[in-house]
C-alpha cells in the first residue's frame, strides 16, 4: 500500500526548504511534489499555502515526526 503524506506550509520558500530537507533528513526515495493551494475566496497570490506531497511506499515515515518537522517551518501535517 502506498501512503501519501501532505505537509502544509505557509509559503513557497518554506515548502521548497522542507522538500529538500525531507530528502536529507528522512531519506525519502522520491523528490516531494510541491503544490500551490490558494485559500478559498482569496484572489491575492500572497494568500496561498503550499503543500509538500510525500509518497511513502514502504510506510516507514512516522506521522508524528513529519508533523513536528513541518511545525519547525510554521506548518503541519494534514490529517488523512
Amino acid at each position: 500500500m502506498n501512503v501519501r503524506h501532505v505537509l502544509v506550509l505557509p509559503d513557497r520558500d518554506a515548502a521548497e526548504e522542507v522538500a529538500r530537507e525531507l530528502v536529507d533528513r528522512f531519506g525519502v526515495p522520491e523528490e516531494p511534489q510541491l503544490v500551490r493551494d490558494a485559500l478559498a475566496g482569496e484572489d491575492d497570490a500572497e494568500d496561498a499555502q503550499w503543500l509538500v506531497v510525500v509518497e511513502d511506499p514502504t510506510e516507514r515515515l512516522e506521522a508524528s515526526a513529519l508533523d513536528e518537522f513541518a511545525a519547525e517551518y510554521e506548518g503541519w501535517l494534514e490529517a488523512p
